[in-house]
């Protein structure tokens, strides 16, 4: 006897049901529907809407993908992250943020809108690899995490971040800094006999002289501290 061969017989009860070529077009006008539809979306975070609500359904949102303005706020700050509409993110959204807008959307039987993306500034110029998350507005200042792709950020860019959060920590670094420097300054160099007061007349003279260079740097490029870009889509914000 020969084996059933189920595949054979799923298209006999196809065949009987219906015909190909109705298959085919349904199919064809399934995909069709499908591919206009992740068109829209990547219309949608390319333009610039900048709705603050979408019509979510509570119940089916996940708490832990909730955040206020504050939380988030504070990473930009902590970390020198930008928190930005998807028109200005310069990288590539993947196909997986894509498939999930379309899940959120079908869902909540809504069209989401006014995307917003957390990255650090160079991601909104050029593409990287660093961790972009792509935002949703609920409404009253919360936000739906929608999708979050690339690679974690470097363990110590928090520290590296730290002196730009305000004037004081950078005035600690630049002080920090030139005692360092001012250590490295060879004995003998300016007189005979090293004394406490030529100490820290040199110290004073590296102070300025980092000083200087940090102002000059901070002006030259257009920089600011993090509490005053997280926010801004200026180049020299």
């Amino acid at each position: 006897m020969k084996g059933t061969n189920i595949e054979h017989k799923l298209q006999n009860i196809r065949n009987k049901s219906s015909d190909s070529e109705q298959i085919l077009v349904e199919v064809q006008q399934i995909l069709s529907e499908d591919s206009l539809k992740e068109t829209k979306i990547t219309d949608t975070l390319g333009s610039k809407n900048n709705a603050r609500k979408n019509n979510f359904e509570f119940d089916l949102l996940e708490t832990d993908k909730i955040f206020h303005i504050d939380q988030i706020k504070e990473i930009c700050i902590d970390y020198r992250l930008r928190f930005l509409n998807s028109s200005y993110f310069k990288g590539e959204i993947p196909q997986e943020a894509i498939f999930k807008i379309k899940h959120l959307e079908t869902a909540h039987d809504t069209e989401l809108k006014g995307f917003k993306i957390m990255a650090p500034s160079k991601l909104f110029k050029l593409e990287d690899k660093d961790d972009p998350l792509l935002f949703a507005p609920i409404g009253n200042d919360y936000y739906y995490l929608i999708h979050k792709w690339g690679n974690d950020l470097h363990p110590l860019r928090k520290a590296f971040a730290w002196p730009f959060k305000n004037i004081v920590n950078l005035v600690l670094l630049v002080l920090l800094i030139s005692y360092f420097v001012t250590l490295m300054v060879p004995e003998g160099l300016f007189s005979k006999k090293n004394t406490t007061a030529e100490f820290w007349i040199i110290y004073f003279f590296m102070f300025k002289c980092i000083a200087s260079i940090v102002i000059f740097y901070g002006f030259a490029l257009g920089k600011n501290f993090n509490p005053a870009i997280w926010k801004s889509k200026y180049f020299n914000a």
